[in-house]
């Protein structure tokens, strides 16, 4: 009994300096993830974190899904903190009333971020099907925060707490499976076709983009892309939807819709994605429309909206 006392002292002298460790370094890594999405950098070191970035389920609002969860674990380290920079001696009272209340708001984003973790890895196992370290880290982050929290400290009322956990589990997987669901009501362009599509393109395409695409479809050009590219994305949203539709496009990635790898791995001269083959030459990378059309020749309206 006497050890048990102990090692319980323990875990609540420290609980929050661990939550505030944890923290800390999940911030770090959504916020590198989440520049290098905004900038356009090169995020993940392997491809399949690229595919979670560049899915439907890797923006939210329009924004990259790491900057909410950056601002989750900045939130976390704040509160984990907070207590700990009051001398006691000098204010205790303060330092108390810190204590009392953001231990159980602590133990709501735990459980909050846990819920959204379980989805994600639900997703990630079922629908992308991929391997993602940071995706995982993460998981283990928001269960290793809860578990802290939860033998970190003295709670008075168990049963209060777990049903503010149900409430506040409950009321996440509502929130997600709302902000999700055009996703799962039709996040392929034809419930026919199997395969990955990647995220929705959401730009129009003006008279401009569409007899661009025209053309370059007339003269056997060729886009070489991945689903998962999120630089093959933003090829797409600069012709916008219907300009994409006319495009002649070939999808590399064998999970994807229609793909064609082994065409893809018969042209040494793809080295990465997108990549155009033009009147016989290989251009990489995302290319601007003006670009496009000056390597094909396009002679047609030039006042692309993008």
């Amino acid at each position: 009994m006497r050890r048990r006392r102990q090692e319980s002292r323990w875990i609540h002298r420290w609980s929050r300096w661990l939550v505030a460790g944890i923290a800390l370094i999940g911030a770090l890594g959504t916020g590198y993830l989440t520049i290098a999405k905004l900038t356009g950098g090169g995020a993940c070191p392997t491809e399949g974190c690229d595919r979670v970035l560049s899915s439907p389920w890797g923006t939210v609002f329009g924004l990259p899904l790491t900057l909410f969860g950056f601002l989750a674990y900045g939130t976390m380290l704040v509160m984990a903190v907070a207590p700990l920079l009051v001398n006691v001696d000098q204010n205790k009272a303060l330092r108390q009333k810190l204590e009392t209340w953001t231990w159980p708001l602590m133990f709501m984003l735990a459980s909050a971020m846990l819920v959204f973790s379980g989805y994600l890895m639900t997703v990630l196992a079922f629908e992308l099907q991929t391997a993602c370290p940071y995706c995982i880290g993460s998981a283990l982050f928001a269960l290793s925060m809860f578990g802290i929290i939860l033998f970190g400290n003295r709670w008075e009322d168990l049963g209060q707490l777990a049903f503010i956990g149900l409430i506040v589990g409950v009321v996440t997987i509502v929130a997600t499976l709302a902000i999700y669901a055009p996703i799962n009501a039709g996040g392929s362009p034809s419930g026919e076709v199997a395969g990955q599509a990647g995220p929705p393109i959401t730009t129009a395409s003006g008279p401009a983009e569409v007899a661009l695409a025209n053309h370059l479809n007339d003269i056997g050009a060729t886009m070489y892309a991945a689903w998962w590219c999120p630089h093959c994305h933003d090829q797409k949203q600069l012709f916008g939807a219907e300009a994409t539709q006319a495009l002649n496009y070939v999808e590399c990635a064998e999970d994807g819709q229609n793909p064609q790898p082994d065409l893809c791995r018969s042209k040494p001269e793809i080295t990465g994605f997108p990549t155009w083959e033009i009147n016989g030459e290989f251009y990489s990378g995302t290319q601007s429309l003006a670009r496009l059309a000056e390597l094909s020749g396009y002679s047609g309206p030039t006042n692309f909206q993008r």
